[in-house]
């Protein structure tokens, strides 16, 4: 079968190239694997997510800048939309056209009849608006996999496409099928929009080389540091409070981003500059999963959380914030304990229980066990289905 992955970006860091890499290569084993990506050229990296260990094509598609002519009605007809059209089924179509103007939807149409793709899959929402819009104009069956989950699209404050709610709603049932990360985001696309999905979880994208141990008495988190999402300011307030009782243990926070400095701001007005460390992201993530004690996930609001799936493969209980995701994928499993969403008290209380209470040893055996059901192979089993169903419609 001859697949295309469309992509934002392959050749830089993050859960979704990372998730794309590993998918691309295990399905490469199969099948003939082209990553179509708007990086440049110069950006192109193979070593990134060993990518250099597949066999994969490459294609960097560069978009010029649309003429005047073209550029300008668009602009005025995306504002009038987001502003006073009505965003019914006509008007959400046009949308769709004019946040993609005809110049760069002819090039992309071309590329892909070109090379007579089976399945072209667009990563994540954007480049999925793409398919959709260029559905009928295209011989591939399309798939758009979405990375995030349906509140982060449409209800969360910081929410995705709040604006763009009925162009989802009107042009992404134009493609084949549409994965989502859980059973949760199904049911809503379902009940909210009317839209069937299919939903494969994220797989684990590492291989766990050690283990964490209950010796180290050290909390892990890690995350981009961005507004209103990963909750380390929950985080660092919650560790507060559990250190006027506990003198021993330490966290540590590996991630980048906008609101580092407020981080370390927060992390010096509670004096806990011995206590608590703030590291750049690394390659390396796995020496501070196999030096860790218990992994902690303080997201206001979570996609997937593939950080949960590799903290288990390295035996790392969980203190979790209680979030349609996470109770979908932890709730009953016995690796972990959840806290009341953004609840700094409730946090703190729970990383005492866990230290004073939990036989941590037995939970990491358990943890191990399950994250193992999310392996490279079991996953893709799941995306050979769907390609397969999808190529005898």
């Amino acid at each position: 079968m001859k697949i295309c992955f469309y992509c934002n970006t392959i050749f830089t860091f993050g859960g979704v190239q990372r998730v794309t890499a590993v998918i691309a290569k295990e399905l490469s084993k199969q099948h003939d694997i082209t990553i179509l990506t708007l990086d440049d050229s110069s950006l192109n990296n193979t070593t990134m997510y060993k990518l250099n260990s597949a066999n994969i094509q490459y294609v960097n598609l560069q978009y010029n800048k649309s003429p005047f002519f073209e550029n300008i009605p668009c602009k005025i007809y995306s504002l009038l939309y987001k502003t006073v059209l009505p965003q019914n089924q006509l008007f959400s179509k046009w949308y769709g056209y004019s946040s993609f103007p005809h110049t760069q939807r002819s090039l992309l149409i071309n590329i892909l009849n070109e090379q007579e793709y089976d399945v072209v899959i667009g990563v994540h929402v954007f480049l999925s608006f793409h398919l959709a819009s260029i559905r009928k104009q295209i011989k591939a069956k399309t798939i758009g996999w979405m990375h995030n989950s349906y509140d982060a699209f449409f209800t969360i404050k910081t929410s995705y496409i709040k604006k763009q709610k009925n162009q989802f709603k009107y042009l992404m049932p134009n493609l084949d099928n549409i994965i989502v990360l859980s059973n949760s985001d199904q049911e809503k696309f379902k009940k909210k929009m009317n839209i069937q999905t299919s939903v494969i979880y994220n797989p684990l994208t590492i291989e766990p080389k050690g283990k964490g141990s209950p010796k180290y008495k050290k909390f892990l988190a890690v995350g981009r540091f961005s507004p209103f999402h990963k909750g380390f300011d929950i985080l660092i307030k919650a560790f507060a409070l559990f250190a006027k009782r506990d003198k021993i243990w330490t966290l540590d926070i590996v991630g980048e981003g906008t609101e580092e400095k407020k981080l370390h701001s927060l992390i010096s007005k509670y004096q806990l500059e011995n206590r608590i460390h703030i590291h750049p992201f690394t390659k390396n993530i796995e020496q501070y999963y196999n030096s860790s004690s218990v992994y902690i996930l303080s997201s206001r609001w979570e996609g997937f959380g593939l950080v949960l799936l590799e903290a288990m493969s390295y035996g790392l209980p969980i203190i979790s914030s209680y979030l349609p995701i996470t109770k979908e994928l932890l709730e009953g499993k016995g690796v972990g304990f959840f806290f009341e969403n953004e609840n700094i008290a409730d946090l703190s209380e729970k990383m005492k229980f866990v230290t004073e209470k939990v036989n941590i040893i037995n939970i990491s055996k358990i943890a191990f066990n399950y994250s193992q059901k999310f392996s490279i192979l079991k996953i893709t089993q799941e995306w050979n289905k769907i390609l397969l169903e999808l190529t005898k419609r």
